[in-house]
């Protein structure tokens, strides 16, 4: 999953991981909000599969699905930070703020989910007008 690769809900039902159906669903749509709070509710299962900190990094793939959403509301290359704040505010992710959200995205521009750069003069991050944010199993 952290290379892109989603399983369909047959392939899910098939191996009975009813666990992840949640986890799928948030990360494809970028509801950051649902995947937080499937972990907490299958912590114990994920944690006894050694699997939890693997799965906590999907957070990431979250944010950038959020992200994605959030620019193409926008119809513009050049989006403001606070919009990105404001959709993170709205998936209630905890205590953050102008900066916190300029670093997740100056992280998933240095990692390649994201193709721009951040003019912290005006406030925005201008994103790349060709192919902005890149398939994951490319990153």
């Amino acid at each position: 999953m952290l290379r892109g690769y989603l399983p369909k809900p047959s392939v899910l039902e098939r191996y009975n991981l009813p666990e992840f159906q949640d986890v799928v669903t948030s990360v494809r749509q970028g509801n950051v909000k649902l995947l937080s709070e499937t972990l907490a509710r299958h912590e114990s299962f994920f944690i006894g599969a050694g699997i939890y900190l693997i799965l906590e990094k999907l957070k990431i793939l979250a944010f950038r699905n959020l992200f994605k959403k959030v620019f193409l509301m926008s119809g513009t290359h050049q989006i403001d930070i606070t919009l990105f704040l404001r959709a993170l505010q709205w998936m209630c992710v905890e205590d953050v703020d102008l900066d916190e959200t300029e670093c997740i995205l100056s992280n998933m521009i240095n990692d390649g989910r994201i193709k721009g750069y951040i003019s912290h003069a005006h406030r925005k991050v201008v994103v790349s007008k060709k192919d902005p944010f890149p398939p994951l199993t490319s990153c």
